[in-house]
C-alpha cells in the first residue's frame, strides 16, 4: 500500500476547472476515474483528512500511485470523457453494474434477407430490432408461438434454412402454417419482409389494428360462408390476445418510458428497471454494484444513466428516476443527443407512476436480498481463500493477479497452451491468451511450460520497457512513467501487466522449468509454484517437498478452480485447432474416404505419421474399413495409384490445401 503523500499533486498544481481525473497504480493501469466541477476541490478532498474517507476509497488511493486529469469546457463533455475512459479502462474501484443473470430478448433480424425471429441474449447488434428483456426464454417462446400463428416469420437458423433450400422443401413450421416458408419460395423477400415489420409493430405496441383486421375479416368469411376461414381467423384473434395478457397494462396506452429504482446499503446496490411501452411492461432488468465511495442515490442514478444509455438506441421519452442526477441538465443533454429527440427525466411524486415506482424498488429490494444471501459468504471465501495461499507459500502480498499455465496436446500433435487470469480471486476472461508452441516438437511439456513462460514475459519485458517504466521505476513523478497503454492502438498493453503468483499445472519439473524461465529474464519478483494433478500438492522451485494445503481449504479451492479452468481453455483451443487440422489432410486425396470412417482411423491410430506405417491388415482392423478400401488408403499415403475404388463411403474430397502435416 502506498502512501497518498507521495503522490500527492503540488500545492496550485491542479486547475479549478471542471474535468475528468485518473488515479495509477504503480502499474501504469488506471484503477479509478472520476469526474469534477472543480478539480482542484475534489482532488484536495482524497488527500485532506485520510479518515475520513469511505473505506473502499481509503483502499483506492492505498493503491494507486499516481494522479492525472484532464480539463474539459461543459459538463455533458465531462460525463461523456468519463464514461469512455471507464469502458476504456474498466477501472477495478468504479462503479460497474453487473447483470444479476444473463437476459433474453426476443430479436428480430431485419439485417437479413430473410429475417428471422429468435431469442437472443449478449451485446446486441446493429440492425437487430430486440425486444425485452424477459425473465425467462421460455416466455419468449410462447409469445412467438402464438404469434406464429398470424406472422409466420421464419424462426430457422442459416444452416437449416440452407438444407431445406437445397432438398426444395420445407421444415415441419412450414407444413403446419407457422412458418412462410421462403427457403422454398412460397414467398418472396419483399413478402417475408413485410411479415417480419408486422411482427415488430405488433411487439412494438400497435396491436389495436391487427386485431380489428382479423375480427373483420372473419365476420366478411362468415357472412360469405366460409366457415372454416372464418374459425382459423378466430383462433388467430384469440392467439393474439393470449400474447397480450402476458403483458400487464400499467399506464395509458402511449406511456413510453424506463423506470429506475435502487436498494442500497453501505457497500452495495441493486437496480431494477421496468420497461413500459405502450402503457404495457415490456421487460424488467437488474444489476448489482459495488459502491466505492459514499455515493448518494442522486449519483447512483448518474452512473446507471451514462453507462446503461451512452450506447444505447433505445433511450425512451421519458426516464423516471428515484432522484435528479447532480448534472440534470447535462444528463438531460446527453440522453437527447443519443435518443435525437426530447428526453424528460423526473421523479414521479404521485398517481400511477409513482405507484408503479414503488413496485420497481420492492424489485430491487429483494434483488439486493437474494444477491447477498448468494455472495455474504463469496466475499468472505475469496478473502479467505487469498490469504491462506499467501500464509503457505510465504508470499510478501496476497496473489490479487493470479496467471495459470497449462499445456495440452495429442500424442504431440497440435501441442497448444493457456493462459487464464485471476484478479481477487475471480477469471477475468478478458486477459487470457492462447499460445501455439513454436519451438518444441512433440510431447515434452517440461519445454513447453520454459518456451511459454520466456514468451510471455519477454512481452512483459520489452512493453515495459518501451513505455519507459523499467527506466522511471524510482521516479513516479517523471512524465510518462507507469503509462501502459499501446500510443498505436490506444489500447491498454495488457502483458505488461505482471502477476502476483504464476501457477502452472504440473510437479518439479513443470515448476522447476518456469522458475528457469524466468531466471534467465531476470524475472525475481514473482512467485511461481505448480499444483500436481494425482495427490493436489502444491510445489514451489527448489522444495523437495510440496505444500500441502487442507482439502476443504477455500485456498485449495481457488487454486484448483483456477488450475482447472486453465486445463478447459487449453482444451477448448486444442480441439478448435485439431478440428481444423482434420479437415486438411492426405487423407483427403483417398477416393471413398468420407469424415466418419477418417475420424475413426485417425481415433484408431492416434496420428496421420502411425497411420502411414501401418500395413493394409493392420488398416482393415478399424471397424468399417475392409481389405479392399485398406489397400487404397494405404496406396494413396504412399503416393501409389489405388488398385480400386473404395466403396461403402460417401465421397468428400477437401477444399483446403492438403498439407500432410496434421489431421
Amino acid at each position: 500500500m502506498a502512501d497518498p503523500a507521495t503522490y500527492r499533486p503540488a500545492p496550485g498544481s491542479i486547475p479549478e476547472s471542471p474535468g475528468v481525473y485518473r488515479f495509477r497504480d504503480e502499474h501504469g493501469r488506471v484503477i479509478y476515474v472520476g469526474k469534477a466541477k472543480s478539480l482542484r476541490q475534489r482532488l484536495n478532498s482524497y488527500f485532506a483528512d485520510f479518515s475520513a474517507l469511505h473505506p473502499r476509497t481509503q483502499t483506492m488511493v492505498q493503491t494507486a500511485a499516481r494522479v492525472d486529469w484532464t480539463v474539459v469546457s461543459t459538463e455533458v463533455e465531462a460525463l461523456q470523457l468519463e464514461y469512455s475512459w471507464i469502458k476504456e479502462f474498466d477501472p477495478r474501484f468504479n462503479v460497474r453494474y453487473r447483470d444479476d443473470k444473463s437476459y433474453p430478448y426476443l430479436a428480430v433480424t431485419l439485417n437479413e434477407d430473410f429475417p428471422r425471429v429468435m431469442v437472443m441474449r449478449g451485446a446486441k447488434r446493429r440492425g437487430v430490432r430486440y425486444f425485452g428483456p424477459y425473465s425467462h426464454a421460455w416466455a419468449i417462446r410462447e409469445t412467438v408461438d402464438q404469434l406464429l400463428r398470424v406472422f409466420p416469420v421464419r424462426t430457422c437458423s442459416a444452416g437449416v434454412f440452407k438444407r431445406q433450400h437445397q432438398l426444395d422443401r420445407p421444415c415441419l413450421l412450414g407444413y403446419i402454417g407457422k412458418c412462410s416458408a421462403p427457403c422454398v419460395g412460397r414467398v418472396s423477400p419483399d413478402e417475408h419482409r413485410l411479415l417480419a415489420e408486422d411482427f415488430c409493430d405488433f411487439m412494438a405496441g400497435n396491436t389495436s389494428r391487427f386485431i380489428k383486421r382479423l375480427e373483420r375479416d372473419m365476420r366478411d368469411a362468415a357472412a360469405s360462408q366460409e366457415y372454416e376461414r372464418a374459425a382459423r381467423l378466430r383462433d388467430d384473434v384469440r392467439a393474439l390476445e393470449r400474447a397480450l395478457e402476458k403483458q400487464a397494462v400499467v399506464l395509458p396506452d402511449r406511456t413510453d418510458c424506463d423506470m429506475i429504482a435502487f436498494a442500497e446499503d453501505e457497500l452495495e446496490a441493486a437496480v431494477q428497471v421496468f420497461y413500459v411501452r405502450a402503457g404495457r411492461i415490456r421487460g424488467q432488468r437488474g444489476w448489482v454494484v459495488d459502491k466505492v465511495e459514499d455515493v448518494t442515490t442522486a449519483d447512483l442514478v448518474e452512473n446507471f444513466l451514462i453507462q446503461i444509455y451512452s450506447e444505447s438506441e433505445s433511450v425512451p421519452r421519458e426516464v423516471l428516476v428515484p432522484a435528479l442526477p447532480p448534472e440534470e441538465g447535462a444528463m438531460t443533454e446527453l440522453l437527447e443527443e443519443q435518443r435525437g429527440g426530447p428526453v424528460r427525466l423526473r421523479v414521479p411524486q404521485r398517481g400511477d407512476k409513482k405507484a408503479l415506482l414503488e413496485t420497481v424498488a420492492r424489485n430491487a429490494h429483494e434483488a439486493l436480498k437474494q444477491h447477498k444471501t448468494r455472495r455474504a459468504s463469496d466475499l468472505t471465501t475469496r478473502s479467505r481463500a487469498l490469504q491462506e495461499i499467501q500464509d503457505a507459500l510465504e508470499l510478501d502480498d496476497a496473489p490479487l493477479r493470479i496467471e495459470c499455465y497449462d499445456v495440452s496436446n495429442l500424442q504431440g500433435n497440435d501441442v497448444v497452451a493457456s493462459m487464464v487470469v485471476f484478479e481477487d480471486g475471480l477469471a477475468r476472461k478478458s486477459e487470457y491468451r492462447r499460445f501455439t508452441i513454436k519451438a518444441v516438437q512433440g510431447q515434452d511439456d517440461v519445454r513447453s511450460i520454459h518456451e511459454v513462460i520466456t514468451r510471455r514475459f519477454k512481452r512483459y519485458l520489452a512493453e515495459s520497457e518501451k513505455m519507459g517504466e523499467l527506466d522511471h521505476l524510482g521516479d513516479p513523478d517523471e512524465e510518462g512513467a507507469h503509462q501502459p497503454i499501446d500510443p498505436e492502438t490506444g489500447r491498454p498493453r495488457k502483458f505488461a501487466y505482471p502477476p502476483n503468483l504464476v501457477i502452472v499445472d504440473g510437479g518439479p519439473p513443470q515448476v522447476a522449468a518456469a522458475q528457469r524461465a524466468l531466471d534467465e529474464l531476470g524475472v525475481d519478483d514473482i512467485a511461481v509454484c505448480g499444483i500436481a494433478k494425482r495427490l493436489e500438492e502444491i510445489w514451489l522451485p527448489g522444495d523437495a517437498d510440496p505444500v500441502i494445503l487442507p482439502r476443504n481449504s477455500e485456498g485449495m479451492f481457488l487454486v484448483q478452480r483456477v488450475r482447472d479452468e486453465a486445463h478447459r481453455f487449453a482444451i477448448t483451443f486444442h480441439r478448435q485447432r485439431r478440428s481444423r487440422s482434420m479437415t486438411v489432410s492426405e487423407l483427403d486425396n483417398v477416393p471413398g474416404l468420407g469424415p466418419a470412417r477418417r475420424a475413426a482411423l485417425l481415433k484408431h491410430f492416434g496420428s496421420l505419421k502411425r497411420l502411414k506405417d501401418a500395413t493394409p491388415e493392420q488398416v482393415a482392423e478399424v471397424p468399417g474399413i475392409g481389405m479392399r478400401s485398406a489397400e487404397s488408403i494405404v496406396a494413396a499415403l504412399h503416393g501409389a495409384p489405388p488398385r480400386g475404388g473404395a466403396g461403402g463411403g460417401t465421397g468428400n474430397g477437401g477444399d483446403g490445401e492438403h498439407t500432410g502435416r496434421r489431421s
